[in-house]
């Protein structure tokens, strides 16, 4: 179980929060992250067995106790926001194999304007955030 939870998260962290993935891949810190996340939801996941859920129930409900914290995602917010108002930079970065990258750098030089909105599930969609969003961007691609 838990090395299935390891690696379900570490998929989440890779297409959700490479942010996070390649700050914690500097830093050498991937495995006591993993492990600490993991560990926080076994009890969950050994209460849950006790009751006799199904396995894919259980990944699911302690995936997203493990995930809870990275939502909504940054990254996503600002790659759905290049692909749809920035749709040519996001073609070329795409083909070149600098998006994923560019998105990084792009959520460093977005962290004020997220930091001001209290980015949360609550406001991203908040068409404010996504303006101001935008002129950064814009500033960053141009």
């Amino acid at each position: 179980m838990q090395s299935m939870l390891t690696e379900k998260l570490w998929a989440y962290i890779v297409h959700n929060n490479p942010d996070l993935m390649l700050s914690l891949q500097e830093d050498y810190s991937v495995t006591r992250y993993l492990e600490e996340k993991v560990a926080a939801v076994m009890p969950m996941a050994t209460q849950f067995l006790s009751e006799e859920k199904p396995q894919y129930i259980i990944e699911e409900l302690c995936l997203q106790a493990m995930t809870e914290d990275l939502k909504p995602s940054r990254y996503q917010f600002i790659r759905s926001v290049i692909e749809e108002e920035f749709n040519d930079d996001y073609l070329r970065m795409k083909e070149n194999g600098t998006l994923t990258y560019e998105v990084v750098n792009l959520i460093e030089a977005c962290k004020s304007i997220f930091s001001d909105f209290d980015f949360n599930s609550e406001n991203e969609a908040n068409r404010h955030l996504r303006y101001a969003i935008i002129g950064q961007l814009h500033d960053y691609l141009a």
